[in-house]
């Protein structure tokens, strides 16, 4: 019997059970996967602490991964059992098998390991859009990437990097800064022991950002505001450190006509077609060596509460998978 790490009561990592459960039935047009590798996300942290609300109680943790099709449901023609596919969205990918809608899954290439997938497909796919349809960053730009060392930031900072701008990390420690710097970034900070927005306002001469990409949220609030130069764009993407608090049009205003943006991944890629043309462009990101996706955390599926644990501690850099 397949394996899963369940949730019976929202809170802290304790509350995650590895069970065995049953093999999952794929219903018409979806599939059934096998589980290569399972992508942890801190947003998983969301929906387990009760900060987002599950679907259904229990429910099992995860919102991507990668595997390989051994079941086809009635009507499915996208993919045929043995193909390779991976996919982001929706929960449950903690398991070591699980159905997936069809019309939501990805061909995966060979040229990209299972492991690579699931430590990317969410966070590659968010990178994508955040630095070419949020705030489309070209050559010349400035850019302050918050957590510049986390699964997404790396990634932010390669393609960012790639596309011509000048990078600008916050990290906790001068060994997450170094490996900022290794990715891409041109310039680092450390927000637990420099003022940040005043380093920022050094580092560009007085010109600040263009767009501050900030997945931190309250601890990083205002602060990002006063990182952007007129006109600038704020994109607020994750909530670390916590929910934003509500955020005065007005404020907008007196900070130079900022634009904000509070965005998702499932909107941008709601349509098939966007899904399949932001993954691609992921996969053609990688092949051609612009970014790299570094899996640095392999836990097995049945030690998931560690990984929360490291994740919520500050206490993993790049990628974190787990492995069934």
């Amino acid at each position: 019997m397949p394996s899963a790490i369940r949730v019976h009561e929202t809170g802290g990592p304790e509350v995650l059970t590895f069970e065995d459960v049953p093999t999952p039935a794929p219903g018409p047009g979806e599939v059934l996967l096998r589980q290569h590798a399972c992508g942890i996300n801190y947003i998983d942290t969301y929906y387990r602490s009760g900060l987002y609300k599950a679907p259904t109680m229990p429910f099992t943790l995860g919102a991507e991964g990668a595997g390989e099709v051994v079941a086809v449901g009635e009507g499915v023609t996208l993919f045929k059992v043995g193909d390779r596919g991976a996919y982001s969205g929706a929960i449950g990918s903690y398991a070591a098998e699980r159905v997936y809608p069809a019309d939501r899954l990805v061909p995966l290439p060979d040229s990209i390991s299972y492991e690579q997938a699931a430590g990317m497909m969410l966070k590659g796919m968010t990178a994508q859009y955040l630095v070419r349809r949020t705030f489309k960053v070209e050559k010349g730009h400035i850019v302050l990437v918050h957590a510049a060392a986390g699964g997404v930031g790396l990634i932010l900072c390669q393609w960012a990097k790639a596309l011509g701008a000048t990078v600008i990390g916050t990290v906790g420690s001068e060994e997450k800064a170094e490996l900022a710097r290794a990715n891409g970034a041109d310039h680092t900070i450390l927000y637990r022991t420099e003022d940040w927005v005043k380093r920022v306002e050094e580092v560009t001469a007085g010109a600040k950002c263009d767009v501050v990409y900030d997945g931190v949220g309250k601890d990083t609030y205002p602060g990002s505001l006063d990182c952007l130069r007129p006109l600038g764009m704020w994109v607020s993407f994750g909530n670390a450190s916590g929910p934003v608090p509500p955020v005065p049009m007005l404020t907008l205003a007196q900070k130079g006509s900022l634009f904000a943006t509070r965005p998702t991944l499932g909107t941008y890629i709601a349509r098939r077609e966007d899904l399949l043309a932001t993954a691609n462009d992921l996969f053609a990101a990688i092949s051609s060596g612009a970014v790299r996706i570094p899996v640095n955390q392999r836990y097995a599926l049945k030690d998931a509460r560690k990984a929360h644990e490291d994740l919520e501690g500050r206490g993993t850099t790049g990628s974190s998978i787990l492995l069934p």
